[in-house]
């Protein structure tokens, strides 16, 4: 079963992977910090409207991940990471390293760029984890 990205259930899926992943467990051991991943809609997808995707990441696990339904009365994480559908497809599937995108400025965050700095690793585990995940694409038709 393939999960449409970005939906609750897709965000529920990588909660799991990366609460099994021993690899981001041992990258992330001492990370904490929560994100609103917020996915803007562009002309390669069906979305009509921004997604925003909360995590709560605790060292070396999710301790909660959903879709935000109304981001200005949620409380403020302490990141927010924003780009456009395209961008956040190909991160998603690993085509795009989310360091190199946020030096690039094709994901635009709001926070302490030097604290994620000092956990390449586990960002880098964190994508990984989003590869594992069977997602599908608003783009592409649906497969049954």
């Amino acid at each position: 079963m393939a999960y449409p990205f970005p939906s609750d259930a897709w965000v529920q899926a990588l909660k799991e992977a990366i609460n099994t992943s021993q690899a981001y467990r041992e990258a992330a051991k001492t990370w904490e910090g929560d994100f609103f991943f917020v996915i803007e809609p562009d002309d390669t997808t069906t979305l009509d409207k921004p997604v925003t995707l909360y995590m709560d990441l605790w060292h070396g696990e999710c301790r909660d991940a959903y879709v935000v339904a109304d981001p200005a009365s949620h409380r403020q994480p302490e990141f927010v990471i924003s780009a456009p559908y395209a961008v956040w497809r190909q991160v998603v599937t690993g085509e795009l390293d989310p360091i190199k995108a946020m030096m690039t400025r094709q994901l635009k965050l709001q926070g302490n760029l030097m604290k994620i700095m000092r956990s390449v690793k586990a960002a880098h585990e964190l994508v990984r984890c989003c590869t594992m995940v069977p997602t599908e694409f608003p783009d592409q038709p649906t497969t049954s």
